[in-house]
């Protein structure tokens, strides 16, 4: 008699994520969510890489973790207000609005919590290039990423004495940096000879030569490894009792799912009273001028601390930015910022080439402790929260993408995810 052959079993159906969200953030944690083999979905109204990292300054900062509100911020808002020129705004007319944010925002100005938040940071990104690697390895490109340090450059002794308390913290915390002179500037940088004799190094760093196209490859790489992405407006998680059972589009299209993700930057916000979240999430605009033929070589990024923005040498030419405006929900963009930062730079490299040139904006999305939320939702259990990156979005997109998934398979994250809880803010109100 022959044995009877065993039943072919089906298998067994990947469960299904929806991410909200196609930035740098999103995309992350759709790669992460794929490689745990979840069947996911990323929905973004943008084309890839048309996200607020395409107007970044493309830094891997891995050692930018002292918080906006250093010591002595205080004394600067009148100066704010008054001079629209400076490499930090504030609108007037915004004030009102974002009065609530900016109170807390100013609490975090102390010492103490200055290095609290630097250490909360520093858990994040001393994991940076490690758990960007997977997913470049995945990426036919190879030279997505640079090899170059990073250059911040000021105008006397005293800028950089300002540095030292910061950069000793850095230190503390793992992160290397070295003073430059005029000479080694000028060895580093050929058209900035003769201009700067005061500088720092920070050979942790690493910067994108390509932020639209380094967004563009990974999308490509999650779609390739059979992922979905769709264009479209996320109008409402869906839910069933404590538990979504997943999205609906403005358009009436609706994608189910076992777990879903909220990765939308400021658009984020839409969600929160879904979510049961108390978060001050505030859009701070980011400023760039993009130079096609610039006509000036700059071989690394380039911060120039004094001016308030940075030179970043871009396959599409020299970009040039990372001035903010405080300017409040909704706010139109303010291009005569664009101006200013151009102004400026054209009193360091007067020969730069100005044909073809093209302003754009991105609004960071702040919280008032500049540190990023990386949580689960109290209400609905299982949707997951990844925003507030502020300025280290593009930094911290792997390491957010692998902390959110770790989240919603069960698993212990490495890092304590306790200081980017979304309940932080609850003791003290609301939205701002």
């Amino acid at each position: 008699m022959t044995p009877a052959q065993p039943v072919a079993q089906a298998p067994f159906p990947a469960e299904k994520a929806v991410v909200v969200g196609g930035g740098i953030v999103g995309v992350c944690c759709a790669l992460y969510l794929q490689r745990e083999g979840y069947a996911v979905t990323l929905i973004d109204p943008a084309a890839a890489g048309d996200s607020t990292a395409k107007w970044s300054c493309g830094q891997m900062a891995v050692s930018e973790v002292i918080p906006l509100s250093k010591p002595g911020i205080l004394k600067k808002i009148p100066g704010w207000l008054l001079d629209q020129k400076g490499p930090l705004a504030l609108r007037p007319g915004a004030l009102p609005g974002i009065l609530p944010w900016f109170l807390r925002f100013l609490a975090c100005a102390r010492h103490s919590k200055i290095v609290e938040i630097a250490e909360d940071m520093a858990t994040l990104t001393h994991q940076v290039y490690e758990d960007y690697a997977p997913l470049l390895a995945a990426c036919p490109d190879k030279t997505l990423m640079g090899q170059r340090p990073i250059i911040e450059l000021f105008d006397t002794p005293a800028g950089l004495e300002h540095e030292r308390e910061h950069l000793a913290l850095r230190q503390a915390l793992g992160f290397k940096s070295e003073v430059l002179d005029a000479a080694a500037i000028s060895d580093l940088e050929p058209s900035l000879a003769g201009k700067f004799s005061h500088g720092l190094l920070f050979p942790d760093w690493r910067a994108v030569s390509d932020t639209k196209g380094f967004i563009a490859a990974l999308t490509q790489s999650f779609l390739d490894q059979g992922g979905v992405r769709v264009r479209g407006q996320v109008k409402r998680i869906d839910e069933v009792a404590d538990r979504a059972s997943g999205v609906t589009l403005a358009d009436g299209q609706r994608y189910a799912a076992d777990q879903v993700v909220i990765a939308a930057g400021t658009g984020s916000r839409q969600f929160f009273g879904q979510l049961g979240a108390q978060v001050p999430l505030a859009g701070i605009a980011g400023y760039q001028v993009l130079l096609p033929t610039p006509g000036v070589e700059i071989r690394h990024s380039v911060i120039y601390a004094d001016g308030g923005f940075c030179f970043s040498p871009m396959s599409r030419g020299l970009q040039i930015g990372g001035t903010i405006e405080f300017a409040g929900p909704n706010a139109e963009p303010n291009f005569k910022r664009a101006d200013i930062i151009l102004e400026k730079a054209r009193k360091i490299l007067p020969r730069l080439q100005l044909d073809n040139l093209e302003y754009g904006v991105g609004y960071r999305p702040f919280l008032p402790d500049t540190k990023p939320v990386i949580d689960r939702s109290s209400r609905l259990s299982n949707v997951f929260l990844a925003f507030g990156h502020g300025q280290l979005g593009l930094t911290l997109g792997a390491t957010t993408g692998r902390l959110i998934t770790d989240l919603v398979v069960g698993r212990k994250p490495a890092q304590d995810l306790t200081p980017f809880s979304a309940q932080r803010f609850a003791l003290v109100g609301g939205h701002a």
